[in-house]
This record gives structure tokens, C-alpha cells and sequence, in this order.
């Protein structure tokens, strides 16, 4: 087996650390891969679930007295400390790994200074490799322990001329089978699912995610919440059927803004306190608009279906909007045909102060 560069392996480690997506929060996603002295892939890992082996002691299993001697390549800086698992800098130092190779450095203060912890140990530590494009993939993780709140992700379906719904009110299908498949694939990414109780009383949606092949829910299910000040959801609604878990979140429970409706900043706080890194905002206009007029939303997945309606409800009401000046410009970072619909996915454009 020949050697592969360092930067091949970072690039391996970075598609490793997907495969975690959605099933490792609270904590991060990472992949490493184990280089031994040779410069040939002994050893792979990748951080499967919160509370099981991190990615380098996977690798390191793999890899046994091979990584003696060797490379660690790693996405995510080693963690320094003991929480449900040991620290992966000392597991890497008792294997005997002369290198790590580090594409972003941990920001979480309980769990950094692995970095430091290596090079006191003799260890040769390189960070930065591939670093943007590591940060890309654990971006909600990375908000979430920067800001002390989830990465919230607005998903909306229309069409082409940015109708949700037809003049009757009538949603029900705005875009394809494809497309609404594709949402459930992106709801199994993210620990919880918002919704306004007006989308809960007009459509009574379940907010599940679903399995690709045979329409049967997922394994994992997103966290349920029902923004709901005054408490109007129905003991019957869908979203109380037990699929999964539920939270109605009141303005009396969450604390209320000077309208007296549901304080966001305070309920995106009090889903970090619930362990959610990363949540999916689905309904409805006016609760997407308050999320963005607050500058709540990190990330906007469209759904454009060619179809015109003319008329009838928007996908976004009041963002804080009043002048052409005051647009929320957006960064197109992917467009997608996904069966008959386009899929856009943007991101908020920082604003200069």
C-alpha cells in the first residue's frame, strides 16, 4: 500500500465526520485518520454517537502498535479532558503517535488544550489543514458553543413566484414527492424541529422524520417544539401523537418579548440547555420572519417548485423589512435540481458595521 499526503487523509477524515451527522449532539462530528511512519492509512474513525468512542480511539483500535511512529490526522482538535470518555490526547501520547495533524482547534473551553497537552508531551502539532472546509461540516456544533445557542436552519417550500400556499389557503403539495423526501433527509441531520402554532392549528403536520425507503419514522427523532405563547395548540394535534418528543413552548415557560410573544434568543438559550446544536425552522412565515428580523438564522434551504400561483399566502411575512436598503442579503452557497424543484441554499450575508 503506498503513502497518502496529509492532506488526502485530512480530506478522508472531513467525509468520515459526516457520517456522525445527526447523531453525535450534543457533542461534535469528527474523523481522523491514523498515518503510520510510512505515511500509509492504518487506522480510520469517525464519532458515531454522543457517549461512544471518539474518532481517534476508534482509529487507534484499528490502527494498534501501527500508529507507534505515526500520523494522527484529525478534524477536530483532540479533546483534553474526561466527560463520558477519556481525553483523546492522552490516548494518542500512550500510543505513541509522533504527529497530530488538527484542521480546527476545539473552542469548547471544558474540552480544549488537547493541542497543547500533545506538544508538552513531545507530540509535533499542525493545525489549520483543510480548516474551512472542516468547519463546514460540524458548523452547527461550532455556532452552537460560539454562540450558546443552536445553529437554526429556515426551510421553506414555495413557488417560483414565492407563493406557500393558494389563495383558498391549499398547501398540500406545493413541491414534489423528491423534495419532500429531501426534507426528511435533512430533518434526520438536526435535534430538533420548529414550528408556530399557526402552521400546528392550519396544517396539523406530525414534524417526524421519516425513512427514505418505506415512508416508516425514523429511528432518531428530531425534538418537536411548538411555538406557542398563549398555549393554543390541540390536546389532539398531531405533534402530541408520542412519535416523538414534543415541547410546547409558552411565553409563560420561556419568558416573552415586549409583545408578549414567546422570546426567541430565550428559547433558542433554553434548547442549548436541552442539548439541541442544531435546529430546523419550518413554520410559518411570520415566526420566520421574527427569527430573521432578530438575525436567528444561519443557514436558508428553499424549496422552488415551477408552479405560479399569483396569489395567495408568502413563505415569509414582517423580517424587519420596510426599504430595499434594509434587505437580508443572502450568499448562494449550492443549487440543486431535486426531481422537478430547485433547491436553494443560502446563507445571511454578514452585514458591515
Amino acid at each position: 500500500m503506498t503513502g497518502v499526503s496529509v492532506d488526502e487523509a485530512m480530506r478522508r477524515a472531513i467525509e468520515l465526520a459526516a457520517r456522525g451527522l445527526g447523531t453525535t449532539s450534543p457533542n461534535p462530528v469528527v474523523g481522523c485518520v491514523l498515518l503510520d511512519a510510512d505515511g500509509r492509512v492504518v487506522g480510520e474513525g469517525f464519532h458515531a454517537y454522543a457517549g461512544g468512542p471518539h474518532a481517534e480511539i476508534v482509529a487507534l483500535a484499528q490502527a494498534g502498535e501501527r500508529a507507534r511512529g505515526g500520523t494522527a490526522v484529525v478534524t477536530l482538535e483532540p479533546c483534553d479532558h474526561t466527560g463520558r470518555t477519556g481525553p483523546c490526547s492522552v490516548a494518542l501520547t500512550n500510543a505513541g503517535v509522533a504527529r497530530v495533524v488538527i484542521a480546527v482547534p476545539d473552542p469548547d473551553p471544558v474540552a480544549t488544550g488537547g493541542g497543547d497537552t500533545l506538544r508538552a508531551a513531545g507530540v509535533r502539532v499542525d493545525v489549520g489543514i483543510r480548516r474551512e472546509e472542516a468547519e463546514a461540516g460540524n458548523i452547527a456544533w461550532l455556532t452552537s458553543v460560539r454562540r450558546g445557542r443552536p445553529y437554526v436552519i429556515w426551510k421553506y417550500a414555495a413557488t417560483l413566484d414565492g407563493r406557500a400556499a393558494a389563495a383558498d389557503g391549499t398547501s398540500m403539495w406545493i413541491t414534489s414527492e423528491a423534495a419532500r423526501i429531501d426534507v426528511h433527509a435533512l430533518r434526520g441531520t438536526v435535534d430538533a424541529v420548529i414550528a408556530g402554532v399557526g402552521t400546528v392549528l392550519a396544517d396539523d403536520p406530525r414534524l417526524t422524520a421519516r425513512n427514505l425507503r418505506d415512508g416508516s419514522l425514523a429511528i432518531r427523532q428530531p425534538l418537536r417544539v411548538v411555538v406557542d405563547s398563549t398555549g393554543r395548540t390541540p390536546p389532539d394535534a398531531k405533534v402530541r401523537d408520542g412519535a416523538a418528543r414534543t415541547w410546547i413552548a409558552t411565553a409563560e415557560e420561556v419568558g416573552a418579548d415586549v409583545d408578549g410573544r414567546v422570546d426567541l434568543p430565550a428559547l433558542l438559550s433554553a434548547l442549548h440547555a436541552r442539548g439541541v446544536r442544531a435546529a430546523l425552522l419550518e413554520g410559518g412565515p411570520r415566526l420566520a420572519g421574527a427569527f430573521l428580523a432578530a438575525g436567528l438564522v444561519d443557514r436558508v434551504v428553499g424549496y422552488l417548485a415551477p408552479r405560479l400561483l399569483g396569489a395567495g399566502p408568502t413563505a415569509l411575512v414582517d423580517a424587519g423589512v420596510t426599504t430595499i436598503t434594509e434587505a437580508i442579503d443572502l450568499d448562494v452557497t449550492d443549487v440543486c435540481q431535486i426531481g422537478p424543484d430547485l433547491r436553494i441554499t443560502a446563507v445571511p450575508r454578514k452585514r458591515e458595521s
